[in-house]
């Protein structure tokens, strides 16, 4: 019997190894759980009936003691967004219905030749717009901590998948939080790495600016063996580039994970209004429990993150209206038959996309309209400009930045469905990082207390570091997992 709530990376490896179970009966208790789970939770958009074929692959691979390595017969899970040649991928969306993939990722090509087994492609909000997949044409996933909320979004099949021991680990795409809130909300780690870290070649464009391919998975360890394996520059994204080695401030052991670190927390962070009682008290509670290990915390100044959640929502539609115009239903996909080839385009369109979708597409092209592009989009750009500016400078006193990743638990599904805005503010503490490109992590940091209006729902802790310092926030990120309540 596989103990699937304590299995990590390192621990199935060596099962793997050591003959205690093979790669098939891995993914057979994966699947099993699946099958157990999934009606309810609807965390898969698709099971691939290949599973346990590309197990029996690992298995051979390891019989034969080839390409051996931490991720052989490990399972995963793919947000609907990640291209895999020859299997659907639709971004959750009605419009891109019947769509094979032409080629894979190429994140999904460096997993391939670690020989992973790929379970599924998992629910999402569509064009990965929202923040609690109830934006997905086929469905709202739940979340597996209490299936009355949502599992968060935009990846919030990925998470839920993770959560209820769907599989292992999961490939996300963050924009403005799509991977750290889902992962915050369902217990689990999710990283946003530095932008261009991870090549976007096979991810369906959202925002091109903002978006990166993020790994999630229940512990900080098996997340940055994900991110380690998938990282690296690639000849097919020009904003990709080769990883190069952070730094700490304060590394006065010759051992990262022995150094004290300066940890800034943002001035005035706790002081803006609606963040939940249960958030403030746990992120309270870490911040002493990581001074009791010696790390110093101090306050930092960032004027402009203040106005990141606003330069944000003009930014994002603004590169979604341009991304999206090539879902026409003219190339790939659904197409509606009108009297006329603009009727064949609007009525696609209307049939095709979601209400959010929509939303956002409009709201796009009016700041990129003639007259407005300077007043907004221009605007915008240069407030991202100072938030970055605002990073790079408190990053020249500071290891590291925290901040509660969610202003809230999990939130009741339909509770916020029909207020966008409300909606929206779900990003405050995860879009700065993605404005500035810098990785960024969340890490579960305790529950909510039986008193609580959420009793027993996950809460998380982000960890934001300068460009490039991942191991960082794996160094602090595994701390955390150590004291958290």
């Amino acid at each position: 019997m596989i103990d699937l709530t304590t299995l990590t990376i390192l621990k199935a490896h060596k099962g793997l190894m050591s003959g205690a179970f093979s790669a098939v009966q891995l993914a057979t208790a994966y699947l099993e759980e699946v099958k157990k789970k999934d009606g309810d939770i609807n965390a898969y958009r698709e099971v691939f009936i290949d599973v346990l074929e590309q197990a029996k692959h690992a298995d051979e691979m390891i019989a034969k003691k080839e390409n051996i390595n931490p991720l052989i017969g490990i399972p995963f899970s793919i947000k609907d967004n990640i291209l895999i040649d020859g299997r659907s991928a639709g971004a959750s969306s009605k419009i891109l219905e019947g769509y094979v993939a032409p080629y894979d990722a190429t994140v999904i090509k460096k997993l391939k030749e670690k020989g992973v087994v790929f379970i599924g492609r998992v629910n999402m909000d569509e064009f990965a717009m929202g923040g609690s997949t109830e934006n997905s044409a086929y469905g709202v996933t739940k979340n597996p901590c209490d299936s009355t909320t949502v599992s968060g979004g935009s990846s919030g099949g990925s998470a839920a998948s993770v959560a209820m021991n769907g599989t292992l680990v999961s490939l996300g795409s963050d924009t403005g939080g799509s991977v750290r809130q889902p992962a915050s909300f369902c217990g689990v780690v999710g990283l946003k790495p530095t932008y261009g870290s991870v090549s976007r070649h096979g991810l369906m464009a959202m925002g091109s600016s903002l978006d990166v391919i993020g790994p999630l998975g229940k512990t900080v360890e098996d997340v940055e063996i994900v991110f380690d394996a998938i990282k690296g520059a690639d000849k097919y994204d020009a904003t990709s580039f080769v990883p190069v080695d952070g730094h700490l401030l304060h590394m006065n052991p010759q051992r990262v994970e022995d150094a004290h670190l300066q940890i800034g927390v943002p001035k005035g962070i706790l002081d803006q209004g609606g963040i939940d009682v249960e958030v403030k008290k746990n992120f309270e509670e870490i911040i002493e429990r990581l001074k009791e290990q010696g790390h110093t915390v101090v306050e930092v100044e960032l004027p402009y993150i203040s106005y990141s959640l606003a330069a944000y929502y003009v930014i994002m539609p603004a590169e979604v209206s341009s991304n999206m115009a090539r879902f026409d239903g003219m190339k790939y996909g659904k197409r509606v038959e009108g009297k006329t080839l603009l009727d064949d385009y609007l009525l696609t369109r209307e049939q095709g996309l979601g209400k959010e979708v929509r939303r956002r597409i409009m709201l796009g092209t009016y700041v990129l309209s003639s007259g407005y592009y300077d007043a907004y989009y221009g605007k915008a750009n240069k407030v991202r400009d100072h938030i970055t500016k605002d990073f790079k400078k408190a990053f020249e006193s500071v290891d590291v930045i925290l901040t509660p990743t969610t202003s809230s638990p999990a939130f009741k599904i339909g509770e916020k469905a029909n207020d966008p805005l409300s909606m929206y503010l779900e990003d405050i503490f995860t879009v700065p990082a993605s404005l500035a490109g810098i990785p960024a992590l969340s890490v579960p940091s305790g529950k909510t207390t039986q008193n609580s209006t959420h009793p027993l729902l996950p809460l998380g802790i982000q960890i934001m570091a300068t460009h490039h310092n991942e191991q960082v926030l794996f160094t602090l990120g595994k701390v955390i997992e150590t004291i958290r309540s």
